[in-house]
Parts: C-alpha cells; structure tokens; sequence
C-alpha cells in the first residue's frame, strides 16, 4: 500500500529550477512558470517539460507546436510568481515584464538568464501532467549565474 505522506516527502525532495515556459497560439501569448523540466537527449537535443492538462498554455503548446523556456535566476523569485497565476485571473502577465519573440515566435524574457526554443516533438497524456519532448531548434545565453531553484524559494510543486 502506498504511503501518501511518505510519497509526497520524497518526491519534493527531488530539484527543480524554476523557468518561465513561453507560449503562443497565432497572436496570443501567454507565460507560466515551469518546474517540471529537463535536458533528455544530447543528439538531437531534447528537453522534457511537463505541463498541466487543464491549464490554457497546454492548450496553447498543442495548437502551436512550440515552447520556449527562460531560465531564471537567483533572485528572481518574484519574476517567477507573477508567472505561476492562471492567465484568465490576472491578464497579461507580460504587460511589465521586458520580453521579446524568439525563431517560434514564443515570448522570451530579456532579464534572464539565457532561453532555449522547442519544437514538440512528441508527448505523452497520463496523469495531469502532459509530458512534453521538445527539440532545441534555438538557445541563447544573456549572462552568466546562477539558475533559481524551487527548495530556494520555500515553494512546494510535487508530492
């Protein structure tokens, strides 16, 4: 029998860093913070991003084909929380935030770290999670530092 407790004590203990997952869907963008995301292949590069079923980036991701992800940093705590509010409660999340279109076409935030663009190139439905394969089709870095990490914040997503 499973033991609820002891299985959410331990997957929270498994890292994460924290990255704004940007979307789009012909014209409209939309953002939200990631944490669930990792490199899954040097050749050709891969880079698994489990996403919400019921959230509207989802559905985003499954119209348009593409994501990219902006790797924070240290210290940008409150960068990534304007980011983990669903779109239909706050608007525009970019309405202040300095971003620009990377090759997908997907919102890139300028004050990060670097950004790697995916095309999806595969996914799998269980859970409430889709499991998203995108192929780096670009990256950049804009400076040097250190990623933010989710056990930094004092934020739990897992369990």
């Amino acid at each position: 029998m499973l033991d609820e407790q002891a299985k959410k004590t331990i997957l929270r203990k498994i890292p994460h860093g924290l990255y704004v997952c940007g979307v789009k869907d012909g014209e409209n963008l939309n953002g939200f913070t990631a944490s669930w995301v990792m490199q899954g292949s040097f050749e050709p590069p891969l880079v698994i991003n489990c996403v919400k079923q019921d959230s509207g980036s989802h559905a985003m991701i499954e119209a348009s084909g593409v994501f990219a992800l902006s790797f924070l940093e240290a210290g940008q705590k409150d960068l990534a929380q304007k980011f983990f509010k669903p779109q239909r409660r706050v608007g525009n999340k970019f309405e202040d935030v300095e971003f620009y279109l990377g090759e997908t076409g997907c919102p890139i935030i300028s004050d990060s770290l670097g950004y790697v663009e995916c095309n999806v190139v595969g996914s799998v439905k269980k859970g409430d999670h889709t499991v998203f394969v995108g192929e780096v089709i670009a990256a950049g870095v804009h400076r040097e530092g250190e990623p933010l990490l989710l056990e930094s914040t004092g934020w739990n997503y897992g369990g």
